[in-house]
């Protein structure tokens, strides 16, 4: 395969005007498969004016177009999957069933919030006199610049999109050099639903330079952002220099409690799912296992059980149960949290290495005894390693939960209603899963605390972070 990925700029797919490009390597088998265009400063110059005419016209159409166009470009995004889940497998690595899961999500994505695009209601407020009329109407930001990660290309791109889209604003979208065969053939599928020229774009390249651009443009009136809390503390920074508004879905290092009177069984094996989904590469993927102490070696014996189970291979392998990482450097970046931690006193139950031959992979990792200044309890890992403590008491294991400056994902497992409802209440984080993992669906709101971010990319609230609230005192 070559798969040759342009920019979206003014309604036209068009190569760098610098002609410059990027490789694309399949994570799998490290062969290259494509390449992607490089934006260049005047790519970006014209993708704004885009931007900022493509928002006049949006603004303008009544909220029922809106929810339309969402509706019409989810049937064709279902239409369409299977090939561009082909396209996430060949160039992220993750299993195909996990990239068809990943464009279903994006079609209910698009379901959502063709919906919530017909709810942005105002609000009456009572005057103090007769003569008064006083109320409170929404409108839409202005042109958003969005920038997604490559661990999951179309999931973070499409709640972005999508809310955007609904609230009347225009959007560039700057996606993963990485991960942008599949981002692309996305937009033109939802360019296929209809949408005026400007309204959406799509660039790539270097990702500093692109952000400093667009996040300094006047044109710009609200950031998103998903991936590292050290890049977003930067964005953020730079956004509030000029008051742009903004959302952030950050890092994470969920802790996952498990408690003496939880069904261990069940416990593990939804953690298993939640773990190793994507290699690992999540921002929600439990990260610090505490286990309390009586089923701590029943708990390490089953989850070595299940980490075993994981065949690596390639994505599109009947067999695989679990693909590679993204790229290099997280190879060597779990080699080194391992190697840390073993350092330190952890033992390794199984895997803590990455096997021969072709490929970005890594064993799926148990690691017992972990001590508290280990690096992989300081760190996100963000890859398929579970680092096992056990405490003793519920409070040490609150206190564990929440030492981190993250607060993004939780999950308890225990028997007991008030015992979950204690954890649920003392437990700083943004999303908490009490004997679950259901996280995620559009229907949910979806953000951290702490150092992993605000706003939300989902339920209710989602549209507000996309638009203006006008008061307006009248008099008859």
């Amino acid at each position: 395969m070559n798969y040759q990925v342009p920019l979206l700029i003014d309604g036209q797919w068009r190569d760098s005007s610098s002609q410059e490009w990027l490789d694309i390597t399949n994570p799998a088998d490290e062969s290259s498969i494509g390449r992607v265009a490089k934006a260049s400063r005047a790519d970006l110059d014209a993708a704004l004016a885009a931007a900022q005419t493509g928002f006049a016209a949006w603004r303008k159409t009544s909220v029922m177009e809106r929810s339309a166009y969402l509706r019409k470009a989810a049937a064709l995004v279902r239409e369409h999957a299977e090939e561009m889940a082909l396209m996430l497998v060949h160039e992220q690595g993750k299993r195909l069933t996990e990239a068809r899961i990943e464009l279903s999500g994006a079609s209910e994505v698009l379901e959502w919030f063709a919906e919530e695009a017909r709810r942005c209601y105002g609000s009456m407020i009572p005057p103090r006199s007769p003569e008064l009329r006083q109320y409170v109407q929404h409108e839409p930001v202005g042109p958003v610049a969005a920038f997604t990660p490559w661990n999951f290309p179309i999931n973070q791109a499409v709640r972005k999109i999508a809310a955007a889209l609904a609230a009347g604003c225009s959007i560039i979208v700057k996606g993963s050099e990485e991960t942008p065969v599949a981002l692309a053939r996305f937009i033109q599928v939802l360019e296929q639903a209809g949408l005026p020229a400007g309204v959406l774009g799509l660039v790539y390249g270097v990702p500093g330079d692109i952000s400093e651009h667009l996040i300094a443009s006047p044109v710009v009136r609200k950031i998103s952002f998903t991936g590292s809390t050290s890049v977003g503390k930067l964005l953020s920074a730079q956004a509030g220099a000029a008051m742009k508004r903004m959302s952030m879905e950050l890092g994470g290092h969920a802790p996952a409690i498990v408690c003496d009177d939880a069904d261990l069984a069940r416990s593990l094996k939804l953690l298993g799912v939640q773990k190793f989904w994507n290699a690992g590469q999540a921002c929600i993927s439990p990260s610090r296992f505490l286990v309390q102490a009586p089923l701590y070696d029943e708990a390490i014996a089953g989850f070595q059980r299940i980490a075993e189970g994981y065949v690596m291979g390639n994505g599109l392998d009947k067999a695989t149960r679990m693909g590679p990482l993204a790229n290099p450097r997280r190879v060597a970046a779990m080699q080194a949290l391992v190697d840390d931690a073993v350092a330190k006193g952890a033992r390794v139950v199984t895997g803590g290495k990455a096997p021969d031959g072709k490929g970005y992979f890594f064993a799926p990792t148990v690691l017992a005894d972990v001590p508290q200044d280990a690096r992989i309890f300081n760190e996100e890992p963000f890859g398929p390693i579970a680092a096992f403590a056990r405490f003793d008491s519920d409070a040490q294991a609150l206190q564990e939960a929440n030492r981190l400056p993250w607060g993004l994902a939780a999950y308890v497992f225990t028997g007991s209603a008030t015992r979950g409802e204690w954890f649920k209440n003392g437990i700083e984080s943004g999303l908490v899963g009490i004997n679950s993992i259901a996280m995620g669906y559009p229907e949910q709101p979806f953000g951290g605390v702490k150092d992993s971010g605000y706003a939300s990319e989902g339920g209710a609230d989602a549209l507000a972070f996309y638009l203006s609230s006008k008061f307006v005192s009248q008099t008859i």
